[in-house]
């Protein structure tokens, strides 16, 4: 069995819990004064296994499913046995890093609540654009035709995730995406440049590269 159904076993499995235990969605969800006054810290993890309503949990889910079965034997292929792990990795500190900037913004909030898996599945979506750039994506309720390559992709998702971040309001938490997504292609190029003998960064510019040149 993957990783990736894995961490979607064990998120559907507590998502489900928290729907109908409110102890257990109060416990996991993330709340900056419990981390800066109770030393919570758990809660920068946990509240990425806890989804506000079914939707929110299949989204994810499907998406995680659909990038991350693809991205895991990347990893393996880059990183050869600890590849598994090293995607393991990825996943759970991208929880913590891409909330770290609205932990900040909201330390001493009591109001601000935040939860989800977003950041970490962001953290995926990103890695898989980072080995194949030139790949096309699209919006699922969009026809094939329109879609364009992942680099291009990346690019128009993190220029409108930052305007709708800065514009505030709505109950999606935007930097959450934004920081998730960096901190993929972050950690593929610390990490690649450390334990792989691909230069991931490199191959990444090559590939934009040729793509271009076929114009």
């Amino acid at each position: 069995m993957s990783i990736t159904v894995i961490i979607i076993i064990i998120t559907c499995l507590i998502s489900l819990t928290a729907f109908n235990n409110e102890k257990v969605f109060e416990d996991l969800i993330f709340n900056p004064p419990a981390i800066t006054y109770n030393r919570q810290y758990y809660r920068f993890f946990s509240c990425g296994l806890i989804h506000a309503n079914y939707m929110h949990l299949g989204f994810n889910m499907y998406s995680l499913y659909l990038f991350g079965e693809i991205v895991e034997p990347e990893f393996v292929s880059a990183f050869g046995a600890k590849g598994k792990m090293f995607y393991l990795l990825m996943y759970v500190t991208a929880l913590m890093v891409c909330l770290l900037p609205t932990y900040w913004k909201n330390r001493t909030n009591y109001n601000y609540r935040s939860l989800g898996a977003s950041g970490a599945v962001s953290a995926v979506v990103f890695a898989f654009i980072f080995f194949d750039p030139t790949l096309k994506l699209g919006l699922i309720f969009l026809p094939r035709q329109l879609s364009i390559p992942g680099f291009i992709f990346g690019f128009l998702y993190l220029g409108i995730s930052t305007i709708l971040d800065r514009r505030g309001g709505g109950n999606i938490n935007h930097s959450a995406h934004i920081w998730g997504a960096i901190y993929g292609i972050v950690f593929l190029v610390v990490m690649g440049y450390a334990f792989s003998n691909y230069r991931l960064l490199d191959e990444f510019v090559d590939k934009v590269k040729t793509w271009s040149h076929s114009f």
